[in-house]
């Protein structure tokens, strides 16, 4: 499988789009956080576009810094804040749950303040490795298990504690996906699953729509 410049910027031009419908569709204010899951995605996958364009075309190398950084805050400061975030807000019959969600949101906003920290003091670089992005982050080994556990807690448990149960196929096939690309891609976690998981997000749609005709 070979990830492109192209694909990028195609996906994000899909999901920003996505991302319109879905704000366009809700309903009430408390929906926007998640409804608005594609749109940011959409945006992601764009940066990572202009991160390929400055590796392959020397006119571009002056992006390469901005829009890699812009990339990684996405995928390390924002996800882990506005996954719990977003699908707390969203179900409104959390029960006993609230507690678990707000204890997922106070993890995502810890791993964010750590990772936003050493995002803008230590140097990020990228280049292409076997047709993906490879980032090269020393910080990651100081993250550690915990921090790991953290991070993935805060951004792949939230959608099985809610009562919404195509929401759970949303959570289950990020998991998936995640599972996969640290099997296959191990090397490019960071840009693969990013990818699968902004395809994924258009199940955000979904999800609106279906709640719309309850």
């Amino acid at each position: 499988m070979c990830f492109s410049a192209g694909a990028s910027f195609t996906a994000g031009a899909i999901l920003t789009s996505v991302g319109t419908v879905s704000l366009m569709k809700t309903k009430k204010s408390s929906e926007i956080p998640f409804a608005s899951i594609p749109l940011f995605f959409g945006l992601q996958q764009i940066a990572e576009g202009f991160v390929w364009l400055s590796l392959t075309n020397p006119d571009f190398t002056f992006i390469e810094s901005i829009s890699a950084h812009a990339f990684i805050f996405f995928a390390q400061v924002l996800w882990p804040v506005w996954v719990p975030l977003s699908i707390y807000k969203f179900e409104k019959n959390m029960g006993l749950k609230a507690t678990v969600g707000k204890l997922l949101i106070g993890m995502g906003m810890l791993v964010a303040v750590v990772l936003g920290y050493f995002l803008f003091t230590v140097e990020v670089q990228a280049e292409i490795l076997g047709d993906h992005i490879s980032y090269s982050q020393s910080y990651i080994q100081q993250f550690g298990i915990i921090g790991g556990v953290f991070y993935l807690g805060s951004t792949a448990i939230p959608p099985f504690i809610t009562s919404n149960k195509k929401m759970w196929v949303l959570g289950a096939s990020i998991l998936l996906a995640y599972v996969l690309t640290e099997i296959f891609y191990a090397q490019y976690v960071v840009s693969v699953w990013c990818f699968f998981a902004a395809i994924l997000s258009a199940m955000v749609l979904w999800i609106i729509l279906s709640k719309k005709r309850n």
